[in-house]
């Protein structure tokens, strides 16, 4: 095999206009090597060489086989106007992908640093059907609603520990997990993007979520579309200031506060999301919420966390063909008795249904709007609420909501 030096890769010049830095800013040009061979390592290269007040030009299809661990970034313009691929190469990637503990998420690339900017109009494809394909074989999903330590699913783009994010007009396609992971990090924004995760076999494209967002604070996603089989956008635990607005979304499981609770011990937060214009289609579900319910065991990776969901906002939210337009579950993942002798630790309020309207798909019945809280929820409203089912005449399902009188709907219990 042919071993190039890395700073042969590399074209460092002067002249070229970054996105809104200093005209003389440096740049770095990645070439592909082509012929199938790793471009990782001229990748990581670019990154480190133009780490500081630079702008990295990634224009080629390039084969990625190396952990893209590209952090300490300052002033930072990435112009993906070409196509990433990373190798279905499931033995090497499990151990490869960078750790990042909850629910055993790993990434494939992980961004990190102070003023970044991701544009270009280019592709990150992650050749997720083999991954797909045994996931459905193996069923090796580990804990609750996550990935495992024995067969990791690596996500395309993390943005982790990092503050003044922008990454906008990109597409992603053939995510093993979640397309998107937003980790420990302040004033993030995606903006245009368009995912596709669709799988080519029986196998389902299992946690395909569009973002995820954990522990991080002043986040907007929006002008995106999603298509996928899980969920749109999901607020994981201690997520806050959040806004997600005018989204086209897919067969997905919804705009999801969750899930939460779901770790014995610790507190999970979310709070001041505002999610508006959004177009849900042929989805589970719409606007939803969920947390696990209670559990005995100290130890428990399925319930028994502590901590709030609380202002939150879905306003101008259209749905067709939706199996649960509107949900609130608190017993999520949590066997019934189990929820009834240990309701959730974690508190439900401040939630706001503004303008949601559509259609059902009629997989619940006539059922619209499922509100069910296995402890109390506060200062639940409704108002603008025309949710039409299939068949039938609408029913909405209320359990333990203390305010009733604030939503524009009669409720019923659940049978």
């Amino acid at each position: 095999m042919m071993r190039i030096s890395l700073l042969g890769l590399l074209t460092v010049v002067t002249p070229a206009l970054a996105h809104g830095r200093d005209p003389h800013q440096k740049t770095c040009h990645v070439p592909a090597i082509g012929g199938g061979e790793d471009d990782g390592p001229a990748i990581l290269a670019a990154f480190k060489e133009c780490s500081k007040n630079a702008k990295i030009v990634l224009d080629k299809y390039y084969v990625v086989d190396t952990l893209l661990l590209t952090k300490g970034l300052e002033n930072v313009d990435v112009e993906l106007s070409g196509t990433v691929q990373y190798t279905p190469d499931i033995a090497k990637w499990s151990p490869q992908s960078l750790y990042l503990t909850y629910q055993n998420a790993t990434t494939f690339w992980f961004l990190s640093g102070n003023n970044i900017h991701l544009y270009g109009g280019g592709t990150l494809d992650a050749n997720g059907q083999v991954w797909w394909d045994t996931f459905n074989n193996t069923h090796n999903a580990g804990t609750a609603g996550g990935s495992s330590r024995t067969f990791a699913r690596p996500i395309p783009l993390t943005v982790g520990n990092a503050t003044n994010v922008v990454v906008e007009n990109i597409q992603q396609i053939g995510s093993p997990f979640w397309n998107n992971f937003v980790y420990q990090s302040t004033n993030v924004t995606y903006k245009n993007i368009n995912i596709r995760t669709v799988s080519y076999s029986s196998s389902p494209t299992a946690n395909s979520d569009g973002w995820d967002i954990y522990r991080s604070d002043h986040i907007t996603i929006r002008d995106s579309i999603v298509i996928n089989d899980d969920d749109c956008v999901s607020f994981k635990p201690n997520s806050t200031n959040i806004v997600v607005a005018n989204m086209w979304c897919n067969g997905s499981h919804g705009i999801s506060v969750g899930s939460l609770g779901q770790y014995a011990g610790e507190t999970d937060i979310v709070a001041n999301v505002f999610v508006k214009n959004i177009t849900m289609l042929n989805a589970q579900n719409g606007a939803r919420i969920k947390v696990f319910g209670g559990n005995p065991s100290p130890n428990s990776t399925v319930g028994g966390g502590t901590g709030y969901v609380k202002n939150i906002t879905f306003e101008d939210f259209f749905v067709s063909n939706v199996d649960n337009p509107v949900l609130i579950n608190q017993c999520y993942s949590t066997p019934a008795a189990t929820c009834a002798q240990f309701p959730s630790n974690l508190s439900i309020s401040d939630v706001h249904y503004i303008n949601v309207t559509g259609t059902s798909s009629g997989a619940e019945g006539s059922v619209v709007v499922d509100l069910e809280c296995s402890d109390t929820c506060e200062d639940i409203t409704a108002t603008g609420t025309k949710l039409t089912p299939k068949n039938g005449t609408a029913e909405y399902i209320c359990k333990n909501i203390a305010s009733t009188s604030e939503l524009d709907f009669n409720c019923t219990a659940p049978s």
